[in-house]
């Protein structure tokens, strides 16, 4: 099994196909987007290939180390970034088929006037200490 994170972005991806940002959305569109993706994991916990998943605000807080014995420096949030990550799931699965199959499907949860929104994820597999991702 390999993990896998699905990165839902705000912006900085590519177009998506329903290409209607969720802020003009109906509240019936964006609770059908949510069940969507509730029912989505429901079914990847059936089969154990959940491991977990969040939505993220826009806003947010750069943070660095300040220096040994010093506060961490902070700046922020920087909403002009061009790559605002909207929300994630991560999956553990046999394959990277696997994976790209499930990201599909994800990306075809329901938006405007209740068309898939076909937005481009990003797929990112999991590093760890034995991985060869690096190689």
């Amino acid at each position: 099994m390999a993990k896998y994170l699905m990165l839902k972005h705000y912006r900085g991806a590519p177009a998506s196909v329903n290409d209607v940002p969720m802020d003009r959305w109906t509240p019936a569109e964006v609770e059908a987007h949510m069940q969507y993706m509730e029912d989505f994991a429901a079914r990847l916990q059936e089969t154990g290939e959940f491991v977990d998943s969040r939505a993220l605000t826009p806003g947010g807080t750069w943070v660095r180390s300040g220096g040994a014995g010093k506060p961490p420096v902070t700046d922020g949030p920087f909403a002009e970034t061009k790559d605002l990550v909207a929300g994630w799931m991560m999956i553990d699965v046999e394959s990277y088929e696997r994976a790209v199959e499930l990201a599909g499907e994800l990306s075809a949860a329901p938006g405007a006037g209740g068309v898939p929104v076909g937005e481009w994820l990003e797929l990112r597999p999991v590093m760890s200490h034995n991985s060869d991702v690096l190689d």
